[in-house]
């Protein structure tokens, strides 16, 4: 398939999906594969069971991952879109380190919501090697991502978070240093919104059979109250207790329409530094923003633990 020149410079998956690779490494993949008007292997996006089975063999050819499975009605997470968050939090810290990726067990990231896919420690362990925090309100998914854990031999610790409105207070102890936070917040302000978006999808998609899409997923992943602005806002107000444990925040942005107001709460944090971080995935354009409160001078002795 044609190079998706858009993804990342290190992401594995820039040229597609190899299918025949992906099919040697997991043979139940070929009874989901289908051909499309141009004559190229792919298989049908809108088929859970499809994606999920993609998913799996995306895992175990580039990311050695022997089991991996989710609960039914749980988000099944785009690959090449989580991979490419973990390479540009890569460059992040690099900017820190004299423009050297960080690799090894010394890098400390924390996952928010980490879900029960596990997908970004998964992917973070196999491509830098650092030691994941992953952290969950919903005791199913925390249950499913301690069984990835437990079948690949995973080292990954992982947190429950008893309380909503919480989300660094309970989780963050006293004795953690971070180099890196990241989370995918959920983005819709009701369950009822959340509803609709996905109708809209639907119809977009022309299905009348809602079963057999792949827009899953909790609760608890896809709506909070006040929306993405409110979480990111909370996320902000909570970081400031923590702002000598961790060298970067960072969270997802869906709605580019939503960075002006998150912009004018990252300032009356008076963070030391903040930043938009734009990634584009085929036709569609996605970002992050990060915020720290380490002054610049001192976030190569973060790196380093020498200032820890």
């Amino acid at each position: 398939m044609a190079t998706k020149t858009m993804l990342h410079p290190r992401n594995q998956h820039r040229e597609g999906y190899d299918f025949a690779r992906l099919v040697a490494h997991t043979p139940e993949l070929e009874a989901f594969t289908i051909t499309n008007p141009v004559g190229q292997t792919t298989i049908n996006f809108q088929d859970v069971s499809a994606v999920r089975m993609l998913n799996r063999a995306l895992l175990k050819t580039h990311y050695n991952i022997g089991f991996w499975d989710i609960p039914d009605n749980y988000l099944c997470p785009p690959i090449p879109g989580r991979v490419d968050y973990i390479h540009y939090l890569a460059d992040l810290l690099a900017s820190n380190n004299n423009q050297e990726i960080p690799r090894g067990p010394k890098i400390k990231a924390l996952d928010i919501g980490t879900g029960a896919s596990l997908v970004y420690p998964i992917i973070g362990q196999s491509e830098y090697g650092w030691d994941f925090t992953g952290v969950d309100i919903d005791p199913a998914a925390i249950k499913s991502a301690q069984q990835i854990c437990q079948s690949n031999q995973l080292q990954i610790t992982l947190r429950h978070q008893n309380k909503r409105e919480n989300i660094f207070r309970g989780v963050i102890e006293p004795h953690d240093a971070f180099h890196i936070t990241l989370c995918n917040p959920p983005f819709h302000s009701s369950m009822e919104q959340a509803d609709r978006g996905t109708q809209r999808k639907w119809r977009n998609l022309g299905e009348g059979d809602s079963r057999k899409l792949n827009f899953g997923g909790q609760n608890a992943e896809l709506w909070c109250p006040g929306g993405e602005i409110k979480f990111i806002a909370s996320m902000v107000e909570q970081s400031m207790e923590f702002a000598d444990q961790c060298l970067w925040f960072s969270s997802l942005v869906s709605k580019k329409d939503n960075l002006r107001p998150l912009n004018k709460i990252l300032a009356k944090a008076k963070v030391a530094d903040f930043k938009v971080v734009e990634m584009a995935q085929g036709q569609k354009t996605s970002r992050f923003i990060a915020w720290t409160y380490i002054k610049k001078n001192q976030r190569s002795l973060y790196m380093n633990g020498t200032n820890r």
